[in-house]
């Protein structure tokens, strides 16, 4: 079977062990088999998983991390897991910056990024995780911790509320939708105001889906913005989807604007993939 329209062509698996590969390394090879796409690993080690997104000068990172090295042996053996899978196009790399600065340069290049939640510990999660999923712009793969169930989605679950970067991530996500054997999507936009002074064209998301070819069935999910996350992981449970594909929202590294604290509550609660986009 082709691979479907928009189908990403580079992959991004942030890599957090070789011995043996880490959920993120075998989950972006399941996809860039199934989309024909080139994969690169990218191995992140322990000492800058907690790094946030401020510069450090060169001289104190010199001094506080041991900066890891890359290991031909690893590139070696990420390139034979690539042929195992059938995946044509890898190349392996190794970070010596933090996370939000490395997916901030190498989400400029790929069109999917592969990320394991627990590349973070609980405690960083949205001020290190977060932001860099605020920063970087490519959509962005989170796998719940110890995740290593098949990168099969059947069923999908769209969060949509009117903004444009849920618009934006049901756009990124149109190729796992369009291999799903069914898509729901969880209409929570709030009613609009006879004094919005917005004129821009609006998006109807079922349209948009129904006339890509996409089987969706429609949700209304009538919540507060405090309850948006806890009511978005009742609604996926329920639909038993998964995959949970929803905007990335906020204007600061610890607080949210949109969705009252959804995205911080997703990150940290989901037990599906999420498919996020800032």
């Amino acid at each position: 079977m082709p691979p479907p329209a928009g189908a990403p062509v580079d992959l991004l698996a942030l890599v957090t062990s070789t011995q043996p590969w880490s959920p993120a390394a075998n989950v972006a090879m399941t996809l860039a088999a199934s989309f024909g796409a080139r994969v690169t690993g990218c191995f992140v080690g322990p000492s800058l998983r907690t790094l946030r997104g401020g510069e450090a000068e060169p001289s104190v990172v010199a001094l506080l991390l041991d900066e890891p090295q890359e290991d031909p042996a690893d590139r070696d053996a990420f390139l034979a897991l690539a042929r195992q899978a059938g995946v044509h196009g890898a190349s392996w790399l190794v970070t010596r910056a933090g996370i939000a600065r490395t997916l901030r340069q190498l989400g400029a290049w790929h069109d999917l990024v592969v990320i394991e939640r627990d590349l973070v510990q609980d405690a960083n999660v949205f001020e290190v995780l977060g932001e860099a999923l605020l920063t970087c712009h490519a959509p962005c793969l989170i796998l719940p911790p110890a995740w290593h169930a098949p990168a099969q989605f059947n069923r999908i679950a769209m969060a949509w509320n009117g903004s444009i970067e849920s618009t934006r991530a049901m756009h990124s996500a149109m190729p796992f939708a369009l291999m799903a054997r069914e898509t729901v999507l969880i209409d929570g936009e709030s009613p609009a105001d006879e004094d919005d002074q917005d004129r821009a064209p609006r998006f109807d998301p079922q349209r948009y889906l129904t006339a890509r070819g996409v089987k969706v069935k429609a949700r209304r999910l009538h919540i507060t913005p405090q309850d948006a996350g806890e009511a978005l992981l009742r609604e996926v449970a329920q639909t038993h989807a998964d995959l949970l594909v929803m905007g990335a929202y906020g204007h600061s590294r610890v607080r949210e604007r949109v969705f009252g604290g959804a995205t911080r509550h997703i990150l940290q609660h989901a037990t599906v993939p999420v498919l996020m986009q800032h």
